[in-house]
């Protein structure tokens, strides 16, 4: 929508920043080792510069689906010339390759139409700033004052894992990364009961006006199953390991095959020699499990591999299949349609995304038809048992048992969902900060 404005511009040298930081210092100095964050920590102030006023006409737009920067600006009926400007000043800083539909940007214009200052929000924590100086135009990203709040999150089981998170107010993006975190230990379709407890750590990132703006990463993670056997994951990174989850015995959380590549689907049929196809009506061997989602649901290679085959294979009808080391194949069949360049040959991660559910085939509905074959012999996908990627050693271990103190004590301090301690943060144009 197409927004005029006539205001008063306030033009500043620079930006007026108030960060608090408060929080034991202690574990100030720990959060930074262990989140892996690009940070400075930022001493209370104020500071003012001195403030000219002029009129100036506001034009502010937000990309369409299918738009460029230019052909944005050109809807608003911005001139050649203001358009040159703004886009070979920011061609220095923004890749303009990288915009995305929902950008936001604001033109501003002087009495003779002239182009005085300009401002792109690439997202909530990237914006970029366009002015005209006495030396000519500069470009630069603008510095954000933050709020890092560590948070306690914890539920019940009634229903679902989903529905638990929901019910505390939390999103998609916190539920996936908590599952990821388990992926190669508990298969949340088949193994969740009702009054399974969970709990987190988690770093909640929110602008100075208080505004959500994502995740940051997920410190401690516990799951309490019904029979009392209790999962637990702690991040964990240094100099010499990389950052990753793992138990209370220094064990990574990661193996060499997770146990669904779907984790919200619903186990609709199990491995089986003799079942009776829904559809043929005859009893013959069901070497898989079917996994019933919504159609678009991201299938995740369940171990690192390379492409075997990819295309229409009879009753499966969109299928991939993978070779992984130790004489293991996996097949994922019924697709709706596969992951953009994927081809024969192409080398895949463990939980890269490579298709997304369908009905292709002989299906009754949208599911996953997965199975796996070790040796030429096709096993209960949910029989493969989890051997950890890494296990901790010597003074990585003891390093890390400190770490894990920390936050277990964390984890315990309270009862209920609530905020543990806030800090101040500032995010420059040459720092980082993680979100899930």
């Amino acid at each position: 929508m197409k927004i005029f404005r006539k205001i008063l511009y306030l033009s500043t040298a620079g930006l007026l920043f108030i960060a608090t930081t408060f929080l034991m210092e202690r574990f100030g100095d720990y959060q930074d080792r262990v989140s892996g964050t690009a940070i400075a920590h930022v001493d209370t102030a104020a500071f003012t510069e001195k403030i000219s006023t002029v009129n100036y006409t506001e034009i502010s737009g937000v990309l369409r689906p299918g738009d460029s920067f230019d052909s944005s600006m050109k809807r608003f009926n911005i001139s050649d010339e203001v358009r040159l400007q703004i886009i070979s000043n920011f061609s220095k800083c923004l890749d303009f390759r990288r915009l995305s539909p929902k950008d936001k940007y604001s033109v501003f214009l002087d009495q003779s139409g002239n182009l005085d200052h300009c401002i792109y929000e690439a997202g909530p924590l990237e914006i970029y700033d366009l002015k005209r100086t006495e030396q000519g135009f500069e470009t630069s990203r603008v510095s954000i004052s933050l709020e890092c709040r560590t948070a306690k999150v914890e539920g019940v089981i009634k229903y679902s894992l989903f529905n638990a998170f929901q019910k505390n107010g939390e999103g998609p993006r916190l539920i996936r990364a908590f599952v990821d975190i388990f992926a190669s230990q508990i298969d949340f379709n088949t193994e969740t009961q009702q009054g399974d407890r969970f709990s987190l750590v988690v770093e909640k990132i929110y602008k100075e006006d208080s505004k959500f703006v994502g995740y940051g990463r997920i410190l401690a993670a516990r799951y309490e199953q019904t029979d009392n056997t209790i999962t637990q994951g702690f991040y964990f990174c240094s100099d010499k390991t990389p950052d990753g989850y793992y138990d209370s015995d220094g064990k990574g959380l990661g193996s060499s095959f997770i146990r669904s590549p779907v984790p919200y689907g619903r186990v609709s049929s199990g491995f089986s020699y003799k079942r009776k196809h829904p559809i043929l009506g005859i009893v013959r061997p069901h070497l898989g499990v079917d996994l019933a989602a919504p159609i678009g649901t991201p299938i995740m290679a369940s171990a690192e591999g390379k492409v075997k085959f990819m295309g229409v294979r009879g009753g499966f009808g969109r299928q991939i299949v993978l070779d992984h080391k130790g004489g293991y194949r996996t097949y994922y069949g019924h697709l709706s349609r596969f992951r953009k360049g994927l081809k024969i040959g192409s080398k895949v991660k463990q939980k890269d995304i490579i298709g997304y559910v369908g009905s292709t085939g002989l299906s009754t509905g949208p599911h996953l038809d997965y199975r796996v074959r070790h040796q030429g012999v096709f096993i209960n996908p949910f029989s493969i048992k989890s051997k950890p990627k890494a296990i901790l050693k010597g003074s990585e271990l003891a390093l890390f048992r400190e770490t894990e103190e920390e936050l277990d004590r964390l984890m315990n301090s309270v009862t209920g969902p609530q905020v543990l301690y806030v800090k101040g943060v500032m995010l420059t144009s040459d720092e980082s900060i993680f979100l899930l």
